[in-house]
């Protein structure tokens, strides 16, 4: 029977990487679930609620893992913890694998073998796995609600006795899962949405939100997507073209939402100082790329910054501000992932490493780091 601990995350993580309704469908599997007292308090889930749905509970995250041989984890866990698994144990979860290369070395020192979620290939079959899918479109939900939240004006327009008040302006840079959710959540709200990115295949998903497109669209521009729906690396002619179109459109926005995050790397700059200065007392900025840098010049990650007037929102971790959600959809990603390498008949842990879901996420194994992209610090 396949054992499977879960310990309780930091203090700046609420959400935890299994849900009482996943440990249901695990041990209906064949699993044994141990999870650590109190891991899922944050994200509304008591030690009552886990053993009605068949899971033990531990007294420390040691207890909960040493006898493990899958841990799931959200954010990647201290060597010490490590060390209290079995060697040859699978750690879980998202271990940002592009950051702190000494750290993760450490961790793959211990002998458990490492698989990152982020690194999940885009296959069909892996769709149900895909955390930074399920996780971005909450962060983009949870960024409209936040802009809302700081903006000092409503965001429908208002038909009243005194008056018509006006519905606020919203841009979304970047149209990528936390993008179409951001233009989504602003549209229910009774916005006016626009929205920009460099692939020219995602103007029909902004219509379809009844958002409109904002890019300058000449020939380059039909030509800057990849056969594999990656974007191309534009002219420095057309980067200067749309860099001045975008900024006279920040001109009259209210709330800016950027999204632009490639994992390992410094998030691309999108919105100048003289942009921010250009905006509207009162308008409000929101950086989804906050974590590596901000896409807003004047960003202060983990903080609210004000310039002339302008707010720059740049909050961490969106998703877990809503981590019952969060957690939820993660859990199940987790599930997903796992249930295919638990063997049928003897209900034991049997990873397939031939297969590309285990090619694709595996960091690390007997030891060494084992994925080339992480070996390399390449994040494509």
């Amino acid at each position: 029977m396949i054992a499977i601990g879960v310990p309780a995350e930091g203090s700046e993580e609420p959400r935890i990487g299994l849900t009482p309704e996943t440990v249901k469908k695990l041990v209906k599997a064949g699993a044994k679930v141990t999870v650590r007292s109190g891991a899922g308090l944050r994200s509304h889930f008591s030690d009552d609620d886990y053993k009605e749905a068949g899971a033990s509970i531990a007294k420390s995250d040691e207890d909960a893992v040493s006898g493990a041989d899958v841990v799931f984890t959200v954010r990647r866990p201290s060597v010490e913890l490590a060390k209290a698994m079995k060697k040859g144990a699978a750690l879980i979860g998202m271990l940002d694998p592009f950051s702190d290369t000494a750290g993760l070395e450490a961790l793959a020192k211990t002998g458990v073998s490492l698989f990152s979620m982020e690194l999940m290939p885009r296959i069909t079959r892996a769709q149900s796995m895909d955390v930074l899918s399920s996780q971005s479109n909450l962060a983009g939900y949870k960024a409209v609600v936040n802009a809302a939240a700081e903006f000092e004006r409503a965001l429908p327009m208002m038909m009243t006795a005194a008056g018509t008040v006006p519905a606020a302006r919203v841009f979304v840079m970047g149209v990528g899962v936390a993008g179409l959710q951001a233009i989504a959540t602003a549209r229910r709200l009774g916005a006016i949405v626009t929205a920009t990115d460099v692939r020219p295949a995602v103007k029909e998903q902004v219509a379809s939100l009844g958002a409109k497109f904002i890019a300058v669209e000449d020939e380059e521009f039909k030509q800057a997507e990849t056969s594999g729906g990656y974007a191309k690396e534009m002219s420095d002619e057309y980067k200067k073209k749309q860099a001045e179109l975008v900024a006279e459109h920040v001109k009259n926005q209210d709330i800016v939402i950027t999204t632009a995050l490639i994992p390992g790397r410094p998030a691309p700059k999108l919105i100048s100082k003289a942009m921010i200065e250009s905006m509207k007392p009162g308008s409000i900025i929101v950086d989804l790329a906050a974590e590596r840098g901000g896409n807003a010049e004047l960003t202060k990650p983990g903080e609210v910054a004000e310039h002339k007037g302008v707010r720059i929102l740049g909050q961490l971790n969106l998703a877990g501000q809503v981590p019952v959600n969060a957690s939820s959809l993660y859990a199940r990603n987790l599930q997903a992932f796992i249930e295919p390498f638990i063997d049928k008949e003897t209900k034991e842990l049997a990873i397939d490493w031939d297969d590309e879901l285990a090619i694709g996420t595996a960091i690390a194994r007997d030891g060494a780091i084992v994925n080339e992209r992480v070996a390399g610090g390449k994040t494509s």
